[in-house]
């Protein structure tokens, strides 16, 4: 069955996500933050609109963007790396109030399974783990999440990713000779943007709301070994790594995208 959806952030993932819905028969608007994009988007099959999110307004046809649909995937990162003031929250909360004066009843939030703490145990992170670092950037994600997660005006579904790889991300030139690299025999923990979209494809399909999802590939190879297969494969040169400092990590489960989505992962690590 055909459904409405609308993308706030068509990106790296959003972008090619909207298409693939398209392409299987869905009326999708899609949000830009940049009206050179939006021919490109017009061209793709999508509804395109401007909207710009701040802390103190949107900018933008933000209710034309949600009129009509039922369901809204938000994906757009908190950018504190350029930002590192910003407010994240309150950008999501102001996002919130219009998604409430809306059409929309469900909600599926792109978060990052970057909430969770590495640590020296490394420790299997599974959905029943809360997240627990403490770092700002995680905080603001947290809290993003939660924002959504107890709005009693729709239903949402959180989907954490891993590291996103695909596309023109090559993990290889990630690391590629550079030095005393920290983590050797940490575990990586990585998505491709085929997995992402897939998996969201899937929960929109199957109309699983209300939960939370960890999204990443299920190999976990040590850092060392990972980047360094990988970066003498693409004639790279590879990383070195420091062997001095004890190891922090995390192993991030997706058992639960396998069981409940019935989703086997295409790219394997």
């Amino acid at each position: 069955m055909n459904k409405r959806i609308s993308i706030i952030g068509c990106g790296w993932l959003g972008l090619p996500l909207a298409t693939e819905l398209v392409k299987n028969g869905h009326i999708i608007k899609g949000s830009t933050t940049a009206s050179s994009k939006l021919e490109l988007l017009k061209k793709s099959g999508i509804i395109p609109f401007v909207v710009s999110i701040f802390e103190d307004g949107i900018a933008g046809a933000i209710d034309d963007s949600l009129k009509d649909s039922e369901i809204l995937v938000i994906n757009i990162p908190p950018g504190l790396r350029k930002n590192p003031d910003a407010d994240f929250i309150k950008q999501m909360d102001l996002l919130c109030g219009h998604i409430e004066r809306s059409e929309v009843k469900k909600v599926l939030y792109v978060s990052s399974t970057s909430v969770y703490e590495e640590t020296l145990e490394i420790p299997v992170i599974t959905e029943a783990i809360a997240p627990n670092n403490q770092s700002t950037s995680a905080k603001q994600l947290i809290g993003a999440e939660q924002i959504f997660k107890t709005n009693p005006h729709f239903e949402t579904t959180i989907i954490r990713f891993g590291g996103l790889i695909g596309g023109d991300r090559n993990p290889a030139t990630y690391l590629s000779s550079k030095k005393e690299v920290k983590n050797p025999e940490g575990p990586v923990n990585l998505i491709h943007q085929h997995d992402c979209i897939a998996i969201i494809k899937t929960i929109i399909k199957n109309g699983l709301w209300n939960t939370v999802f960890n999204a990443v590939a299920p190999q976990h190879p040590s850092r060392e070994k990972y980047y360094t297969v990988l970066c003498k494969k693409q004639n790279l040169l590879p990383p070195q790594f420091d062997h001095t400092t004890p190891t922090k990590g995390k192993i991030i489960s997706s058992e639960k995208v396998e069981r409940v989505l019935n989703y086997d992962f295409q790219h394997k690590l």
